[in-house]
């Protein structure tokens, strides 16, 4: 129970800036066994999230849907949105050259691609979250940061990791890869019962980055696993507000 409720609050650690109490001393297995936590610290930030759009219920969806979105980077830190704007400028300004697109997604400042790309993530989410509000969806609302978080271990199980070191080359290499795929597969199904066509958007959006990062640098990292979360959280807000 113990190693578990490390890895719990280590998943917290790693994905959000949620306090959390003094760890002890860390195994690469720690790490391991946090990613099967990935889409609960999800749904604690889902629960977060939602709490604007229930102590306002009547306020504009609008506003809403701003206060949500600042919320989401707020808790995560921007941490995934980091992702997305290294990804960007790591994709065009290294384009051809493996080297120079690790040198990009390592650097930590952000170019105009990457700066596009934030603001395009960011304007998609508002503009479904205030659909989704107007309709008082707010359980697919909450849903979104578990779904994006387990496309991190889905990339985990099915793509390369190409970092020698890291927190996340830690993970990959510990990962419990049998549990992680059935909770995987677990996630996918209710994702699909809770959604469908917001399901089909975000998984297309899942397999069209992870064919980018497999050409460009042949597996992934820990900002393409961050720019996973980021646009499939996106891509399963747009295709629910277009369904509606």
């Amino acid at each position: 129970m113990k190693q578990f409720t490390t890895a719990f609050l280590l998943a917290i650690s790693l994905l959000t800036r949620i306090p959390i109490p003094n760890l002890p001393t860390l195994s690469d297995s720690d790490f391991g066994r946090s990613t099967l936590f990935y889409p609960l610290v999800g749904l604690v930030i889902g629960v977060l999230l939602c709490l604007p759009l229930w102590l306002f219920p009547q306020a504009d969806p609008l506003v809403l849907a701003a206060l949500v979105t600042v919320l989401w980077a707020a808790i995560t830190g921007g941490l995934h949105l980091d992702g997305v704007a290294d990804g960007a400028d790591a994709w065009l300004g290294g384009f051809g050259d493996v080297e120079k697109t690790h040198r990009i997604l390592k650097d930590p400042l952000v170019g105009a691609a990457g700066a596009i790309a934030l603001v395009a993530v960011l304007l998609l989410k508002f503009a479904a979250l205030t659909v989704l509000i107007k309709y008082h969806l707010v359980w697919l609302i909450l849903f979104a940061p578990a779904l994006g978080r387990n496309f991190v271990l889905l990339l985990f199980l099915t793509t390369e990791y190409v970092r020698a070191s890291g927190l996340a080359s830690a993970a990959v290499k510990t990962l419990p890869e049998k549990p992680a795929f059935w909770l995987v597969l677990l996630v996918i199904g209710i994702a699909g019962w809770l959604a469908w066509q917001g399901l089909v958007l975000a998984l297309l959006s899942f397999w069209l980055l992870r064919r980018l990062m497999l050409q460009r640098i042949g597996g992934c990292t820990g900002d393409t696993a961050g720019a996973c979360v980021e646009f499939g959280e996106a891509a399963w807000l747009i295709g629910i507000a277009l369904s509606l």
